[in-house]
């Protein structure tokens, strides 16, 4: 990574729930006295995207979630569908990953304008944090992914709302003449981004839905059995945002000694 890294933190996938969660642990962890947006290194995946970029913000405005003047986000739920199956089929990933980035060409989401500006106004900051932030992607015509910083000359909303754009729940967003789509189908998580620093803290909102990224060395904070009740089953569901926020806060309590023998 051409530089030292001590302390990474890694910021899980999970849809507008799971952003709620993460947000209310990270607040939650500041409150007692841990700031995990002091990390050398953040690596934040669609949801965690999100956080990452406002961890030099505000979280406490992520409390409830923030009014938006344009379009709501849908889904195509025929193409979602669709999506859902080629993830699933025995083909190889990348091709995979280029019929699902046809696919989301083709759904019938909200303009990409929209979506943009939706995720600007989540973040609540404007510009690329000090610290190192990594944020992927994945080019819907290729396949291949990307991970952006502050130094690949793309706005941070703009890194943000491609990294969010999973496929029929948000438009492919255009950078560079390109189009990219949701970070997670890089590598879920993308803990490999990390590889070498010597703390790793990772935050996985729905590991109980999805899968947990394996790595033995890392410390590694899920929902609770009383926060995936709070989550729900669906990522995506607005009004679950509160309750997700409430319990990441809740839970912060009872696993801040847990992260501060490591981060401080």
């Amino acid at each position: 990574m051409g530089r030292a890294v001590n302390r990474a933190l890694v910021l899980g996938p999970g849809g507008p729930v799971g952003t709620a969660w993460t947000a209310g642990l990270v607040a939650g962890l500041r409150r007692g006295g841990v700031d995990l947006g002091r990390a050398d290194l953040v690596v934040g995946t669609s949801a965690g995207a999100i956080v990452g970029a406002a961890l030099s913000g505000d979280l406490e405005r992520l409390a409830r979630l923030p009014a938006f003047d344009g379009r709501p986000p849908r889904v195509d739920p025929q193409r979602f569908d669709e999506v859902l199956a080629v993830l699933g089929d025995g083909r190889d990933p990348q091709t995979r990953l280029r019929e699902v980035g046809r696919i989301a060409l083709t759904a019938d989401t909200i303009d990409e304008a929209d979506h943009i500006a939706l995720m600007a106004n989540l973040i609540g900051v404007r510009s690329w944090p000090a610290r190192r932030l990594l944020i992927p992607a994945v080019d819907v015509e290729t396949g291949l992914p990307v991970v952006w910083d502050r130094e690949a000359g793309v706005s941070l909303a703009v890194a943000v709302a491609a990294s969010t754009a999973f496929p029929a729940t948000a438009p492919p967003v255009s950078v560079k003449g390109r189009r990219y789509m949701d970070g997670a189908l890089r590598a879920g998580t993308n803990l490999d981004l990390v590889a070498g620093a010597e703390v790793v803290v990772v935050l996985e909102p729905f590991a109980h839905l999805f899968g947990i990224d394996d790595d033995p060395a890392a410390v590694r904070i899920l929902p609770d059995s009383e926060a995936v009740e709070a989550l729900g089953p669906d990522p995506g569901d607005p009004a679950r945002w509160e309750p997700a926020y409430s319990s990441g806060t809740r839970q912060a309590v009872q696993c801040v000694e847990r992260v501060r023998r490591i981060w401080i």
